[in-house]
């Protein structure tokens, strides 16, 4: 359970974005025969935009988090090393779905 106010904030913003800009991006139908809109390829750019960066800052600020807390307890328990790894390497993957959305969002 997230006990701090910020890291509830951060991580439900990177949930919503992860689920609702998607949705309305793709939401958006283009004419098949007409010329694309400029305010719809803004509007997917931007929505790419803020996929990507919301899932970075909050895999920035739960790597940050990880990564002190890795630091107190290698100085306690060495052999800890390859946990504190894997779990440094596991806010990645936020990231990598932030582009992934980002893409499909462009791709669209």
């Amino acid at each position: 359970m997230i006990t701090n106010k910020l890291a509830k904030m951060v991580f439900g913003s990177a949930f919503v974005t992860a689920m609702v800009v998607p949705a309305m991006a793709l939401a958006q139908g283009s004419a098949p025969a007409a010329a694309p809109d400029y305010r719809a390829t803004i509007g997917k750019a931007v929505a790419a935009a803020i996929a990507m960066s919301v899932s970075a800052l909050s895999a920035g600020y739960a790597q940050a988090k990880i990564g002190s807390a890795g630091a107190g307890t290698l100085a306690e328990r060495p052999e800890a090393a390859t946990y504190i790894i894997v779990l440094q390497a596991l806010p990645e993957i936020i990231v990598l779905l932030g582009f992934v959305i980002a893409f499909m969002i462009n791709a669209a």
